[in-house]
């Protein structure tokens, strides 16, 4: 229920980075958590604040890829998908439209490569050169297994006035319990169920 109001009310906001730190999680079934994070990076950086998108278990050109590289410059972003490690991040003129397809690789496959995006992620977070940090996909890392747990714990609780966004379905309720922010993105109704294929500029 949206909140009725009938007198002014004056809210107090706070402009300084000490004041950095917290922990959101968005999680779920539904479409939009990425998306989502991405939105916040933007917020952040119309406010002067450097961000990094870490991107795990994905590889290949998507439009946030496109976007981020080209007309954000204050925003980096990186990807530890298998075949994104194996081919290394190309610069972005050398970047290939290889079409309209999606491969997901056999989890054990890619545990090496998300460990190798953790600590990619730790000492980007330690380098105090970004105020806000998005693990896209870290909490599918997590319930797949591919990264103990307690290494998560111990980045949540030691990583200073850096923001950290965490993204993917089946955040286990641990993350959830210790996040300041946890939001769920619930689907009720996706045209992939119509037999629709993912759309590009829409879906990725």
């Amino acid at each position: 229920m949206v909140t009725k109001i009938k007198k002014k009310i004056v809210v107090e906001g706070d402009e300084s980075k000490e004041h950095l730190g917290l922990v959101h999680v968005a999680t779920g079934d539904g479409k939009g958590k990425t998306t989502s994070s991405i939105g916040l990076a933007i917020r952040a950086l119309g406010s002067n604040l450097r961000v990094c998108m870490i991107q795990f278990l994905k590889s290949g050109i998507t439009g946030e890829l496109f976007t981020i590289k080209k007309y954000l410059p204050g925003m980096e972003i990186e990807q530890f998908g298998i075949d994104a490690v194996k081919e290394r991040q190309q610069k972005l003129d050398t970047f290939r439209d290889k079409g309209s397809k999606f491969i997901f690789n056999p989890d054990e496959q890619e545990k090496d490569a998300a460990m190798l995006g953790f600590e990619h992620a730790k000492k980007v977070i330690n380098s105090k050169e970004y105020d806000l940090v998005i693990l896209d996909e870290i909490n599918v890392v997590l319930d797949k297994g591919l990264i103990p747990i307690n290494e998560i714990f111990d980045l949540m609780e030691n990583h200073g006035n850096v923001e950290l966004y965490f993204t993917g379905r089946d955040a286990p309720q641990e993350i959830l319990d210790k996040a300041d922010y946890v939001n769920i993105v619930k689907g009720i109704k996706n045209p992939w169920q119509k037999g629709i294929k993912a759309r590009k500029g829409i879906e990725y």
